[in-house]
């Protein structure tokens, strides 16, 4: 049966049509005959017990420069709809937070993708720690002596904000550089959150894999190689996507965090592998489906738009 499908995302005009994992949810949807209305973050309200969304009917098409078409605004009550996808990018702050809160008074009634509660306690550079024997040596502090120790102890590191995405403010700090206190008193005067810290890991020189799961199984994976001379591997910055093979050790990682993902109704996930170590697990807003159905002729899309559909019904 069609469903009624509410989509909060960043404005759908600046998407990149081949590139946006959003963009194909949608037209996958909409092949399989739902109904869409589209609202960005700042239109999700809480109004005396109802949940609402100002937004607007959407139609997709694959046509760059006009790839959509918006109908009519209005107000719409969000316990009206069988689905809701939270799909705005990071970073993770009180604002996406908030959206998580609000979304948890209408969920699972009406179905929220990914659960907002599970998605505001498990933000994927935190997930990972329930998984250390996967994981590379990690830390996470505001203390800059914690930093440092760390530092010492590993002597190639890489260091980023917790809830940072798309590779900004990543920074390699190897056994000679001497900036770990410049950029602690920088990141301190930005906010008051902690940083993570990570030994750095060689192999990222020959990739990031990327790999998707839905409902809890993998269904692929892409290789993202950094630039020349860039240590980040985020298509946001150079990175280039290539194809590849799951290997044992992946399969091994992803029936390790499987089972908890789609117990949590983290249906549309994508985790970050370097080197056979997990370095995220990301649940707020995961991309990579449009290059893994090119790489290896599959309809991602279509194997998510069947969990949801099987949880509904």
């Amino acid at each position: 049966m069609p469903l009624k499908v509410a989509i909060q995302m960043d404005p759908i005009g600046a998407v990149d049509i081949d590139a946006d994992s959003t963009f194909r949810i949608a037209e996958e949807a909409q092949a399989r005959g739902h109904d869409l209305f589209y609202y960005t973050p700042d239109k999700l309200a809480y109004e005396e017990g109802r949940v609402t969304a100002r937004g607007w009917p959407l139609e997709v098409r694959r046509v760059r420069g006009d790839h959509f078409a918006l109908g009519d605004p209005r107000e719409v009550d969000l316990s009206d709809f069988d689905v809701v996808w939270l799909r705005q990018d990071p970073p993770f702050d009180m604002g996406y937070i908030t959206s998580t809160h609000i979304l948890d008074r209408i969920h699972p009634e009406t179905l929220v993708v990914n659960d907002p509660f599970w998605v505001r306690n498990y933000p994927e550079k935190l997930l990972v720690l329930d998984f250390p024997d996967l994981t590379p040596p990690t830390t996470i502090a505001r203390d800059l002596s914690t930093l440092k120790d760390f530092k010492h102890r590993h002597g190639d590191i890489i260091l980023k904000p917790l809830y940072g995405n798309g590779g900004a403010g990543v920074f390699r700090l190897d056994p000679n550089d001497r900036n770990l206190n410049s950029l602690h008193e920088l990141f301190a005067g930005i906010n008051r959150e902690p940083l993570i810290a990570q030994k750095f890991l060689p192999d990222v020189s020959a990739g990031d894999k990327r790999v998707i799961l839905v409902d809890g199984e993998p269904v692929g994976a892409i290789n993202r190689v950094p630039a020349t001379g860039e240590t980040r591997s985020n298509m946001h910055v150079g990175g280039r996507a290539e194809k590849v093979e799951m290997s044992a050790r992946d399969r091994e990682i992803c029936a390790r965090i499987g089972p908890l993902l789609r117990d949590k109704g983290q249906v549309f996930v994508g985790i970050d592998v370097i080197g056979g170590w997990l370095t995220e697990i990301n649940v707020t807003s995961p991309t990579g489906i449009q290059e893994l159905e090119r790489f290896d002729g599959i309809n991602v899309a279509e194997k998510i738009w069947q969990a949801i559909e099987a949880r509904r019904a």
